[in-house]
């Protein structure tokens, strides 16, 4: 919390303006607002939180009265304001604030990282001056919203031109680095101001750095890094493995000389990495472990980040942060901005390197770096270290606190094995998967895949199809089950919601003799939900699979890998790789946020592709899956109360029922080893009748006054990255 009053200038009587201070309750402050006639108006909202870099770390909302019971004093409920950063610590929400509203309210989206506020404006918008802005940020959509609004279709105009306003161009690196990675003299004096105040609570942390014969240059860049550290409470841990270069000891017995906190030790003979680097974290002192390979660079503010983690939380045993790469001249490229921690991703891929701290403690409880594991020696210890680790003492902090060189002449340990380090990172999975009964395997590229088993015999899935008419999607969808899909335990509920084509009638028929298929007749409006959650009712298996009428079966093991995971205990909902039919993506699991609320991964990425540092060929937690393709264990599913039938018929209840199982504490998992087709909402059509609009966004708004703070902030998608699109871009 702020000692000092967080002040807001407000638009006041007759064009003044005039200061109102927050009010704080508890970790949030609440801005009363309820006599300045600000409902419904049209505004720009601005406010610094300084420190942030652009990542948010507050939740800006408007606190709604909810009719006659706000009189007796009921708590007005929250809307989610969905500000966007500006630049440097900026933010800025521009948009038509909700009836009846009576304050603003500012919540830290965690307790772990907590705001700076200052600087905080709410200035009033002419429709005109919003439309001069919409049309630098999207001049065709712009356009329709004034062609709508010109033919007296308010709603549909004001909901076009919120869209415009939202739009945010993608930047490239070098313009994002200046804009947010940039520090100006006052945020380094703010940094030393608060490390000062950090009196008898800093951390010690200790860097560690095998040296093995490095271009000097690039190993004098390493050196200079950890001494311009902001953070002062550190000690360098520094082992020759017995370089055959003379410079390289004359460079660290200068630096040793220059900076007491800098002690080197030199090894007789090659010992390779894992015991390099395990000589230096047997001399160090500090409660924590910092890995800084020899010709790499950290941010000047990487240690400072990581004390303050530590700080907020001292249970932590490992930390990590985003990174990039530099070249020979020094300049950044390829960001890898990260997940939070994800068990399942780094199963296959070592995506959590570099930086990584380590509980000094916990590291040599695990045994450190296992030699025969070069080349891989990272991943296997972060396995190791992980392996029943509760996530909660694991913290990802989404800022580029680690420079990776990518130039000639680094020398690095890795380069020199790739195929040895391919192996050892195959075993290092092995050894996890064993004590699972599952198998590690070679997946795309050359990346881990950890295979589970399912049991004999196979529990029984029940398959839930929704579906009225297109008896045409219907027949391909049945064919690929009953006949395309190896999986030998089917009970297939069509949930048939007042078909009427002769066709629908006669593909029924056709199947009445399999005893694996059954139609359950529901009359009514169609409402997905509902459907949904009658035919569980109605189903057998342990094991539900709900599934579109307009998916296609394209390979028979696809069921049987999506009922592997979802039989681990800890995994909720489990979703498939869906592919339009010609082959470009549909779904890789869905992202929280995107457009408002919610979007899928990658969407349009040929089938050929990777995706981003390889995410569409690796199997990883999400926070939602489409419910074209859900498989859910039935008592999960009943335990989280199903699909919401009454507030979302048709849109978002698929990523209702995720983040419910999410806070039930189970982890929803997105695989791309079951791929099928998807002719997406064919059967349904597109949302182009006023009613089915307006419906649209009423789910939209139930949505965000349920999952707000969730939805400004998916663990999953890096806060770094545009939230126009899921395309994993800045």
């Amino acid at each position: 919390m702020p000692s000092t009053p967080v002040v807001a200038t407000l638009p006041g009587p007759g064009g003044r303006r005039l200061d109102r201070a927050f009010v704080a309750d508890g970790a949030a402050l609440t801005l009363d607002l309820a006599d300045l006639d600000l409902a419904d108006a049209w505004a720009t909202i601005r406010f610094r939180d300084a420190g942030s870099g652009g990542v948010a770390r507050a939740v800006l909302g408007a606190l709604v009265a909810q009719g006659p019971a706000e009189a007796s004093g009921a708590t007005p409920s929250a809307v989610t304001l969905s500000e966007a950063a500006a630049g440097g610590d900026d933010f800025v929400w521009t948009g038509r604030l909700p009836p009846a509203l009576r304050a603003l309210r500012l919540s830290p989206l965690s307790r772990e990282a907590p705001f700076r506020i200052s600087a905080v404006s709410v200035r009033r918008r002419s429709r005109l001056a919003l439309v001069v802005e919409a049309l630098r940020r999207d001049p065709a959509m712009t356009a329709r919203a004034v062609y709508w609004r010109g033919l007296g279709l308010k709603v549909r105009g004001r909901a076009l031109l919120l869209r415009a306003l939202q739009q945010r161009s993608e930047t490239g690196y070098a313009t994002w680095i200046t804009r947010f990675d940039t520090l100006t003299p006052p945020d380094r004096q703010r940094i030393r101001d608060e490390i000062a105040a950090w009196t008898g609570t800093a951390p010690l942390i200790s860097v560690v750095m095998p040296v093995h014969d490095p271009a000097p240059r690039v190993l004098e860049a390493a050196l200079r890094s950890v001494r311009a550290q902001l953070y002062p409470h550190w000690e360098l841990r520094i082992v020759d493995d017995a370089s055959t270069n003379p410079a390289i000891p004359r460079v660290l017995a200068r630096h040793a000389g220059e900076e007491p906190r800098i002690r080197v030790v030199r090894r007789a003979q090659n010992g390779h990495i894992a015991r390099a680097t395990n000589d230096a974290v047997a001399d160090a002192a500090g409660a924590f472990i910092a890995f800084l390979d020899h010709d790499d660079v950290l941010a000047e503010t990487a240690l400072y980040h990581v004390a303050a983690a530590v700080r907020s939380d001292p249970d932590l045993v490992l930390i990590y942060s985003d990174e990039d790469k530099i070249d020979g001249r020094g300049r950044r490229f390829e960001p890898h901005f990260k997940s939070d921690f994800d068990r399942e991703l780094l199963y296959g891929q070592n995506y959590i390197n570099h930086l990584t701290v380590i509980r000094a403690g916990a590291l040599r409880d695990v045994g450190a770096l296992r030699p025969g594991f070069e080349g891989s020696q990272d991943h296997d210890l972060l396995l190791r270290l992980t392996a029943g680790l509760d996530p909660a003492r694991i913290r990802h902090i989404p800022r580029v606190l680690y420079h990776w060189r990518a130039a000639g002449g680094s020398g690095t340990f890795s380069d020199r094995a790739l195929d040895r380090a391919e192996a050892a990172r195959l075993r290092a999975l092995t050894e996890i998967a064993a004590p699972l009964g599952a198998s590690a395997t070679r997946g795309p590229l050359g990346f881990n895949r950890l295979v589970r088993p399912v049991p004999q015999p196979a529990p029984l899935v029940s398959v839930i199809i929704p579906t009225r008419d297109r008896a045409d999607l219907l027949a391909v969808a049945l064919e690929g089950l009953l006949s395309g899909t190896d999986y030998p335990a089917l009970d297939v509920v069509v949930v048939d919601n007042e078909s009427r084509d002769a066709a629908t009638r006669a593909l029924f028929a056709r199947h009445a003799g399999d005893a694996r298929v059954r139609i359950l007749p529901i009359p009514g409006a169609f409402n997905f939900s509902d459907l949904s959650n009658r035919g569980a009712a109605a189903a057998r298996g342990a094991i539900l699979l709900f599934l579109n009428n307009d998916v296609e079966v394209i390979e028979p093991g696809w069921l049987r890998e999506m009922v592997s995971i979802v039989l681990d205990p800890g995994i909720g909902a489990v979703g498939a790789k869906l592919l339009y039919p010609d082959r470009t993506l549909q779904h890789g699991g869905i992202v929280l946020g995107i457009g408002g609320v919610a979007g899928h991964s990658h969407p349009g990425l040929p089938e050929s592709e990777p995706g981003y540092f390889a995410r569409m060929v690796l199997t990883q937690e999400v926070s939602a899956v489409t419910g074209a393709c859900l498989a859910v264990r039935a008592d999960a599913f009943a335990a989280c109360g199903g699909f919401d039938a009454e507030h979302l018929a048709v849109a978002f209840n698929d990523v209702d029922l995720c983040l419910r199982l999410r806070a039930a504490g189970y982890r929803n998992v997105w695989t791309p080893h079951a791929r099928l087709i998807h002719h997406e909402s064919k059967s349904r059509g597109a949302e182009d009748t006023p009613e089915k609009r307006a419906r649209f966004e009423r789910e939209i708004e139930v949505m965000r006054r349920r999952w707000g703070a969730e939805l400004r902030s998916d663990p999953y998608y890096n806060p770094n990255l545009s939230r126009d699109a899921a395309r994993y871009r800045i």
